[in-house]
C-alpha cells in the first residue's frame, strides 16, 4: 500500500470515529430540546434524501431479491434504527449509548456469523466479550441507582438498535453491497415512506423548536451519519482493511463521553468511567485478530465497488 493511500485510510477512519462519537452527543442534545425522536429522524432523512435521491437510479442494487431489499432497508441506519437510538438517548446519557450500542455490536455480529456461516468466535473475541459484559454491568449499576426505569429503558433500546444494525452490517458483506448501493438502499426507501407518515400522523414539535436546534440536527444528522459516515467507512476499509477500521470503534464510547462533558455537561462518576474504560478495552481485544488463527483459515473479503 502506498503512503498516500495509507494516509487516506487513516484519515477516513479518524473521520468515522469523529462522526460516530459526535452522533451520540448531537443526538442527545436534540433529545434535550423540544424536538421529538420523530422530528430528528425526519430532519436526518430530509437532508440525506436530497443528497442521495438524484443518484438513486444509478446506485440502486438491482442484484438483490425483494426480501433482501426489505431486510436491508429496515435494518440499516435508517428510520427504525434512528428512532430507537434517539428514543434511547432521551432516557439515558451518552455514556450508556456508547457502551451498550457500540459495545454490543461485535457480540451481535459474531452471533450472526455463527448462526448463518457456522464460523466460530476467535480466541480474542471469547476473551473480549466477557470483558465488555463486565464493563457494561459496572456502568449500569450507577445508572440504575440514579435513573431507575428511564436508564433501563434506554439501555434496552440501545441493545435493540445494536442488534438491528448488526443484521445490516452482516447483509452488506453477505450481499456484496458497494458504499453507494448501501446509501441508496437505506436512504431512499426510508425517506420516501417515512417523511409523509411523519408529516401527516406522527407527533411533532418542530414548530416550537428553536431555529438553531433545527439547523444543527438537520445539518449534522443528514450530512454526518446519514451520508459521510458510510462513504468514509468504505474508504477506510479499502485502504486499511476491515479489521483495522473496526478497531477505531473501540474508541467511540470513551470519545463520546469526553465530548459529552463540555457539550452536555454529563460527567460520569468514577464507577461509570471504569465501566467505559473496561468496555473500550474489551472492544479493542475483540476486534483484534487472534495470533493463533491460521492464515489459511481466513477467507478473502469481497471487494467494494
Amino acid at each position: 500500500m502506498s503512503a498516500p493511500n495509507l494516509r487516506l485510510g487513516i484519515a477516513s477512519a479518524v473521520g468515522v470515529f469523529v462522526i460516530w462519537s459526535s452522533f451520540l452527543v448531537i443526538s442527545r442534545l436534540g433529545m434535550t430540546s423540544v424536538l421529538t425522536a420523530y422530528d430528528v429522524t425526519a430532519l436526518r432523512f430530509i437532508v440525506a434524501g436530497v443528497l442521495v435521491l438524484p443518484f438513486a437510479w444509478q446506485w440502486w442494487p438491482r442484484h438483490l431479491s425483494p426480501l433482501a431489499l426489505i431486510v436491508m432497508s429496515l435494518c440499516g441506519p435508517g428510520v427504525l434504527y434512528s428512532i430507537i437510538m434517539y428514543s434511547g438517548l432521551s432516557n439515558a446519557p451518552v455514556a450508556y449509548a456508547g457502551v451498550f450500542a457500540n459495545g454490543s455490536l461485535p457480540l451481535f455480529s459474531a452471533l450472526l456469523m455463527f448462526a448463518f456461516r457456522a464460523t466460530r468466535p476467535t480466541r480474542n473475541q471469547l476473551l473480549g466479550f466477557p470483558i465488555i459484559l463486565a464493563g457494561s454491568v459496572m456502568l449500569s449499576i450507577q445508572g440504575l441507582r440514579a435513573g431507575g426505569e428511564h436508564v433501563l429503558s434506554g439501555m434496552a433500546l440501545f441493545l435493540l438498535a445494536s442488534a438491528i444494525l448488526s443484521i445490516y452490517l452482516f447483509g452488506v458483506r453477505h450481499w456484496r453491497l458497494t458504499p453507494r448501493q448501501a446509501l441508496a438502499l437505506v436512504t431512499v426507501p426510508n425517506a420516501l415512506i417515512y417523511l409523509p407518515v411523519w408529516a401527516l400522523f406522527l407527533p411533532s414539535h418542530l414548530a416550537q423548536a428553536q431555529t438553531l436546534d433545527i439547523v444543527i440536527q438537520a445539518a449534522f444528522q443528514g450530512l454526518g451519519p446519514g451520508f459521510l459516515a458510510v462513504l468514509l467507512f468504505a474508504t477506510a476499509s479499502i485502504h486499511l482493511g476491515s479489521t483495522a477500521t473496526a478497531g477505531f470503534a473501540a474508541s467511540v464510547p470513551a470519545g463520546a463521553v469526553i465530548l459529552a462533558m463540555p457539550v452536555l455537561g454529563e460527567y460520569p462518576s468514577g464507577l461509570e468511567w471504569v465501566g467505559v474504560v473496561i468496555v473500550s478495552l474489551g472492544l479493542a481485544l475483540s476486534l483484534t485478530p487472534s495470533a493463533s488463527r491460521h492464515p489459511a483459515a481466513a477467507k478473502p473479503e469481497p471487494k467494494s465497488g
